[in-house]
């Protein structure tokens, strides 16, 4: 079993920048995924960025903007979000898949105002 505990959203204007943090309660191998989500009312979640052994992958609407980093050390998978949109807005949660499960955390709320 692990837990994910996101931390770091908040409400910004639109150019601003914010960071995202997620710890997870144990180790999760580095070749495993681990990510970050986003959904808004009434939508699906959606993919925002993925890391993994094989490398990363972000969603087109955020790339170049979105940058996702890890630290096996301790756990963690960060997403530092620039130039951020009011189309940002959403609850993000952090995804991680490792031995075969695939755990969510509760997700944080980020609001870009215009």
């Amino acid at each position: 079993q692990v837990q994910l505990v996101e931390s770091g959203g908040g409400l910004v204007q639109t150019g601003g920048s914010l960071r995202l943090s997620c710890a997870a309660s144990r180790s999760i191998s580095s070749g495993d995924i681990m990510g970050w989500y986003r959904q808004t009312p009434g939508n699906q979640r959606l993919l925002v960025a993925m890391t993994s052994g094989a490398g990363t992958n972000y969603a087109a609407s955020v790339k170049g903007r979105f940058t996702i980093s890890r630290d096996n050390a301790k756990n963690t998978v960060d997403l530092q979000m620039s130039s951020l949109k009011p189309e940002d807005t959403a609850i993000y949660y952090c995804n991680a898949y490792t031995n075969g499960n695939i755990y969510w955390g509760r997700g944080t709320q980020v609001t870009v105002s215009s």
